[in-house]
């Protein structure tokens, strides 16, 4: 059995994070962070943020100088936008300035580097045109590097950085000690390109090919992160820009149209044909189709008429609605979804967590290993430019960003993409729970059926007109709001117009009456028929009882003295639910179908559905019972539910789903959050968040590898250092690219 941790810090904030370059700086940041008294920090490299949890003893101000002590800088992120204002600014200063420097050091090295490579083209002093053009590059392109290192070195901290700056400036300054000390600098010199370590006493050799061409290479490798980590956040971004930027409110009983940041709760809007629902609202008057499809991936418009919620963002596809506004700004279901999209993404899970601890220790590590490397090959009698390129070799290679960004690439796509499908995950913690579940607890109202009433059934007694029996019955139905009377007025307007009715009684707990057509139609329990004197046929009375046994809930109506028929209303299973469990099974997890309805309901639905454990009759409380007893026996259960009774059961389970549908304390509660209100949204969310964490994994197997088996061959002199270079570049550029395919996540059709 798990249990969710309870928070001791009772405040939170987010803090900007700006100087990070890897995952070395996030890992002591955090560790600054987490020293604190009563703070508890995650700082997410790919996001340059830091989620703080903190005592109210210490303020957001200490937060602040705590990471700035630590070489880095931090703010205060700006007040939330509303839903469909304008987007915060992107940051793409940085970026330009990044593909600056690259292109501009890129058109530097391509000389050195052919130079080096084709000794047939190192004419006469072909070396100094060489210092000349790799000089910028390591002093300008490398300028990030060397900030960095020397701003960590002044903190007593060493990060990726580090070696890069390291390696570059060893191999820069034995190339100028040569040329200008040694004998590398005289006309005429040549040496030939190779992968591997040639022995010599270093005198009459240059590295400039490598300095440059590693600077680059890395550089390459930063422009790519930094793009993929703003294509990966795209799909925020995206839900982000969804909502409307003004709106036409009423006031005064004229329409006024003004920005949407400044519409207030309680304020009546019009919404025309083809424009956005401003803010999540109800309607007060007009009926039409909503078309929900950009936010919860619902293909299909819902009707709505007064009464029906609507939530902002989403487009009226038919007529006009007036609306009142219930929620604003960052109230709105839009922007708690971008919240749950932006928690999830700032997050760790177990498995980053380790990786985390290990990119923490592993640069002085790397550089320990570079000095012995350095000393057993000066010891062997190698010569000092084996010895030195080794070294630098080692260092380079070493960089594990692809380590840091293993984890918070995927998720940044990965929840991106179940934003986009109406899968919001909260956290990555989520996805590892996903890996281990094998049974899959449904709610049934809500849930696996509609959680409304509707007319399914109409049997008339023999000699009795169907039509004439379900026009009548929805007449006099129509003026009642109980849930089975609108179930029934529903389906009878969709055969034709109905009657007025005259004399409407409502009779407390068995039915109602009314005069229809100058008849006196009653509908309800035999029992209202029979105490009006009217008779009830054997037949009629059979007709209800088998509609009874299938679950239903069965009323009878009748005039003239006699019972005319029966009319069965079931909350009926959604028209995908028989499916999405058929799913459920292939992803190798067993339904258990949870219900406070009676057993013979619930074993109705469970037998449509294919579902073999049934558990009804349970009260709210006991649901989390329920759970615990499956958990108790050795089961990984997920949790699927809609209503406030679920939210304890949602808590409680291993991976809890709400329904996006649902109430808010539900969707809270739990650890997934379906917003179509569709149980194939939990087949997509489990199917996307099993694809993440493999692709997490794919990727920290990857980074890990790629160090295990590059490191050695580096010591050994298998690797010139500007190879070493482009393969760690790669190494970033393959983790971001591996994370990317989430893009292509289809949900099941």
């Amino acid at each position: 059995m798990t249990t969710k941790p309870l928070l001791t810090a009772p405040n939170q904030i987010e803090l900007a994070i700006g100087g990070m370059t890897c995952a070395s700086c996030a890992s002591r940041i955090e560790k600054k962070l987490n020293r604190m008294d009563g703070v508890t920090a995650t700082v997410n490299y790919a996001t340059e943020k830091a989620t703080v949890r903190y005592a109210d003893e210490v303020t957001p101000d200490d937060l602040i100088a705590t990471v700035e002590k630590t070489g880095y800088t931090a703010a205060l992120p700006p007040p939330p936008a509303p839903a469909g204002g304008e987007p915060a600014a992107e940051p793409v200063d940085e970026l330009r300035g990044l593909r600056t420097r690259l292109w501009v050091s890129a058109v530097l090295t391509v000389p050195v580097i052919a130079l080096a490579m084709v000794p047939a083209w190192q004419f006469d002093f072909w070396q100094w045109l060489s210092l000349t053009l790799a000089a910028p590059v390591v002093v300008y392109g490398g300028l990030p590097f060397h900030r960095a290192a020397w701003i960590n070195l002044r903190h007593g901290a060493a990060t990726m950085d580090t070696l890069v700056s390291l390696g570059t400036l060893a191999a820069f300054g034995w190339s100028v000690w040569a040329l200008f000390l040694g004998t590398a600098g005289t006309p005429g010199m040549t040496h030939p390109f190779s992968l591997a370590i040639n022995r010599s006493d270093g005198a009459g050799n240059i590295y400039l090919e490598a300095a440059a061409g590693v600077t680059v290479f890395i550089l390459a490798g930063r422009y790519f992160e930094a793009r993929a980590k703003r294509t990966a956040g795209a799909a925020l971004r995206a839900l982000l820009e969804l909502g409307a930027k003004d709106v036409a409110v009423l006031r005064g009983g004229t329409e006024t149209r003004i920005p949407v940041d400044q519409l207030v709760v309680g304020d009546r809007f019009v919404v025309r044909p083809g424009e956005k629902i401003a803010t999540d609202g109800v309607v007060d008057e007009g009926t039409s189709a909503v078309d929900a499809s950009m936010l919860t991936g619902e293909s299909v418009p819902v009707e709505v008429g007064p009464g029906d919620s609507v939530v902002g963002a989403t487009v009226n596809a038919g007529g006009r609605l007036v609306v009142t506004a219930t929620r604003i700004g960052g109230d709105t279901q839009l922007a708690q979804m971008a919240r749950l999209v932006e928690q999830a993404q700032t997050g760790k899970a177990a498995v980053q967590r380790l990786a985390d601890r290990i990119s923490g220790v592993f640069v002085p590590i790397v550089i320990a290993l570079a000095v012995g490397t350095l000393g057993w090959w000066l010891g062997s009698g190698s010569g000092t430019t084996a010895a030195f390129t080794a070294a630098v070799a080692v260092l380079i290679i070493a960089c594990p960003c692809a380590l840091g960004l293993a984890t918070p690439t995927a998720l940044l796509v990965g929840t991106g993409r179940g934003a986009q499908l109406g899968v919001l995950i909260k956290g990555p913690e989520v996805l590892e729970s996903t890996k281990q579940v094998d049974t899959v607890v449904l709610d049934k109202t809500g849930t696996v059926t509609t959680g409304r009433m509707t007319l399914v059934d109409v049997v008339p007694a023999t000699g009795e007109d169907r039509a004439e029996l379900l026009r009548l019955a929805g007449a006099l139905e129509s003026a009642s709001e109980h849930p089975i009377a609108r179930a029934i007025a529903a389906g009878a307007a969709e055969a034709g117009t109905l009657p007025p009715v005259a004399g409407f009684v409502n009779a407390e707990g068995l039915g109602v009456s009314g005069t229809v057509e100058d008849r006196e139609v009653l509908i309800g329990r035999p029992r209202l028929l029979r105490e009006h004197g009217l008779d009830v046929p054997e037949e009629v009375a059979r007709a209800a009882a088998t509609a009874e046994a299938e679950g239903r809930t069965a009323v009878l109506a009748g005039w003239d003295g006699r019972a005319r028929g029966v009319l069965a209303v079931a909350d009926v299973v959604r028209p995908t639910s028989r499916a999405a469990i058929a799913q459920l099974r292939a992803l190798g997890l067993t339904p258990v179908l949870l219900t406070g309805d009676n057993t013979t309901v619930a074993r109705a639905v469970a037998a449509e559905l294919g579902i073999d454990e049934v558990v009804a009759e349970v009260l709210p409380a006991e649901k989390v019972d329920v759970v615990r007893r499956l958990q108790d026996e050795g089961r990984t259960v997920a949790m699927v539910g809609d209503g406030v009774n679920d939210a304890a059961a949602l808590a409680q389970a291993d991976l809890g789903l709400a329904m996006g549908s649902g109430t808010d304390v539900a969707i809270e509660a739990s650890d997934l959050t379906l917003v179509r209100g569709d149980l194939t949204a939990a087949v997509d969310a489990i199917r996307l968040a099993r694809r993440t964490l493999g692709i997490i994994k794919g990727n920290l197997f990857w980074a890990f590898a790629y160090n295990v088996a590059a490191l050695p061959l580096a010591a050994a002199g298998l690797l010139n250092p500007m190879i070493a270079g482009a393969a760690m570049a790669f190494s970033s550029v393959f983790v971001v690219a591996n994370s990317l395919r989430l893009r292509g996540f289809r949900p099941v059709a």
